[in-house]
């Protein structure tokens, strides 16, 4: 049974950080990832990095959000930084599973950027 679990959202000011952490237990993961959704619109690729550290990032994020991940514990992390309103979402992590290419999501955490 594959399990996500993430921690980190809440409430920041406009260009403060936060950083979200994704745990998954069950499987080892080759791509890991965060999507986010805010109210009213599609599901978007935030970020991802594959196992040997390849990463990708949506152009809206890049230069303020860093995406890392620990092999060893299973974890995907998310630095945010310089954060603006319109980061305003629920973020999901995701995983793809090594031996079996299956993609599992996370609950969502929320972020909200308000003054």
């Amino acid at each position: 049974q594959v399990q996500l679990v993430e921690s980190g959202g809440g409430l920041v000011q406009p260009g403060g950080s936060l950083r979200l952490s994704c745990a998954a237990s069950g499987s080892i993961s080759s791509f890991m990832g965060w999507n986010r959704q805010a109210p009213g619109k599609q599901r978007e690729l935030v970020a991802g990095i594959a196992r040997g550290g390849v990463t990708n990032y949506a152009d809206s994020v890049k230069g303020r959000f860093t995406i890392s991940r620990d092999n060893a514990k299973n974890t995907v992390y998310l630095q945010m930084n310089s954060l603006k309103p319109e980061d305003t979402a629920t973020y999901y992590c995701y995983i793809t599973t090594l031996y079996d290419s299956q993609t599992y999501w996370g609950q969502g955490t929320q972020v909200t950027v308000s003054s």
